[in-house]
């Protein structure tokens, strides 16, 4: 099993595979804990479907970069859904409910009706479930994934402190001059960029995982907002490189193996917080 681990690992596209799947790791835990924190968990499913949709209409139209209309159509959905759930009749988890369904829906019927390639279910699958999407990245795709994850993680790290106060009393942030829309919406455009990010890791259907266990693993055993942030993170970066190796050696789903080892990480961490007390 080392000789086998170690031929993989000397494979450009296993390298890959890990640099980018720690990087998309470690931005979805960082954002999760606000997430889950908000009472906004179900935003990162919601807006998975949309770029399910985006990616379904990219490919229907021949785009070769279909990041180029997936990226911002999910940006703009991810602004739109915390537009209508402060100002719209339609509240937060009713208008996430209809555009996750109507995407997913748009996304399969014109997948079903103009197929890119002789293997729809096989298409399909990839991006609901991820596959092996992760080992097939190009160079381009590697490049682009790193910098976009360098630029969540910098927008965090300079904005942590008006993220924390957005996220714990908005009212009380407003009161004292933080411009909390402004703050919920960089939030929100963050949370669009990981979730395209993730869908080449885990598919669309399972971004949530990746977005909300290693928050809810980290809450498990720490209680203050900077200690449950950086647990998160280092919990999701191991579950992250170990589903990847784990799937590569028994021949699993990328994106299965992963959420696996994250629901493994939060049964330890539930008997830990137990135990700490």
């Amino acid at each position: 099993m080392i000789d086998t681990l170690l031929f993989y690992l000397s494979q450009p596209f296993v390298r890959y595979a890990l640099v980018v799947g720690v990087l998309i790791a470690l931005c979805s835990s960082l954002l999760g804990v606000i997430l889950v924190l908000k009472r906004f968990s179900f935003i990162g499913d919601g807006l998975s479907h949309v770029a399910f949709g985006a990616m379904a209409i990219a490919a229907v139209v021949g785009l070769t970069n279909q990041m180029a209309l997936t990226l911002p159509v999910t940006i703009a959905c991810a602004i739109l859904i915390l537009w209508s759930g402060q100002n719209a009749k339609i509240k937060g988890d009713a208008s996430i409910a209809m555009l996750s369904v109507g995407a997913l829906a748009i996304g399969y019927l014109l997948m079903s009706k103009f197929p890119t390639s002789s293997n729809v279910a096989g298409d399909v699958c990839s991006s609901l479930f991820g596959s092996t999407k992760i080992l097939t990245l190009s160079k381009s795709e590697v490049i682009l994934s790193i910098v976009l994850s360098i630029v969540v993680v910098i927008l965090f790290t300079a904005f942590y402190n008006k993220f924390f106060a957005v996220t714990f009393d908005e009212n009380f942030a407003k009161a004292v001059g933080t411009k909390a829309n402004l703050i919920n919406f960089l939030i929100a455009s963050i949370i669009a960029v990981i979730v395209v990010l993730a869908m080449n890791l885990v598919g669309s259907l399972l971004v949530s995982a990746l977005v909300i266990f290693p928050a809810l693993s980290a809450m498990r055993i720490f209680k203050s907002f900077r200690s449950v942030t950086i647990c998160s993170a280092i919990l999701s970066v191991f579950c992250a490189f170990f589903g990847i190796i784990l799937s590569i050696l028994l021949e699993t789903p990328v994106g299965s193996t992963i959420v696996v080892t994250d629901i493994v990480a939060f049964a330890v961490c539930t008997v830990a917080g137990k135990i700490k007390g």
